[in-house]
């Protein structure tokens, strides 16, 4: 019998120069690259906001590349919390799904 994967959802605030500069279609492809599922997209503030699952190791790697960014990024702070898992990603409100 194989062990159940553990998997980790959480949620991401990242601050800093983030708009304007590709920052969600680099987060689409972090989450490619490191197999996670979620969303991401920009908030009022001026911050972009994502949700990702997977395991624990990949939600991981995800963080660390939020703090990377595109070249034209400025990452002053990727803020982060546990969070119950997702169904999947709401319509409207600028979500985009990866």
């Amino acid at each position: 019998m194989q062990k159940p994967v553990r998997k980790a959802a959480r949620r991401f605030v990242v601050s800093g120069r983030v708009q304007g500069v590709g920052y969600r279609a680099f987060a689409e492809h972090a989450a490619k690259q490191t197999g996670v599922t979620g969303w991401v997209r920009n908030l009022d503030s001026g911050d972009v906001e994502a949700q990702a699952c997977g395991q624990p190791s990949q939600v991981d790697d995800f963080e660390a590349l939020l703090w990377k960014g595109p070249p034209w990024a400025e990452i002053r702070a990727v803020r982060s919390e546990e969070i119950a898992f997702f169904l999947g990603a709401i319509s409207g409100s600028g979500i985009e799904p990866f």
